[in-house]
């Protein structure tokens, strides 16, 4: 990989810069993976992806479940996994 060159001149000042270093900056490509997920960037989707759904529960529920942090959503659908591991959805 060809190195850029440095945006500074021996004396410290700012070179003018081409439009290839403009490029460079843009280009989310030159950060690290670490960085890239950072500012949005997602990887591929480790987990089947959720259905995103809009659904009226009791204020007494999402009060319960939000007041247990983070997370209190994949909660929420852990909750119902269960109970339609024993129960059958009416028709």
């Amino acid at each position: 990989m060809n190195r850029p060159s440095p945006l500074t001149d021996p004396q410290g000042e700012v070179r003018e810069l081409s439009s290839k270093d403009l490029k460079a900056m843009r280009s989310i490509e030159a950060l690290p993976d670490s960085l890239r997920r950072k500012i949005g960037q997602r990887g591929e989707q480790k987990a089947p992806t959720k259905e995103r759904i809009t659904i009226r529960l009791s204020r007494e529920v999402v009060e319960t479940f939000r007041a247990t942090g983070d997370g209190w959503q994949t909660r929420v659908d852990a909750a119902l996994q269960d109970w339609l591991s024993d129960h059958k959805p009416a028709a």
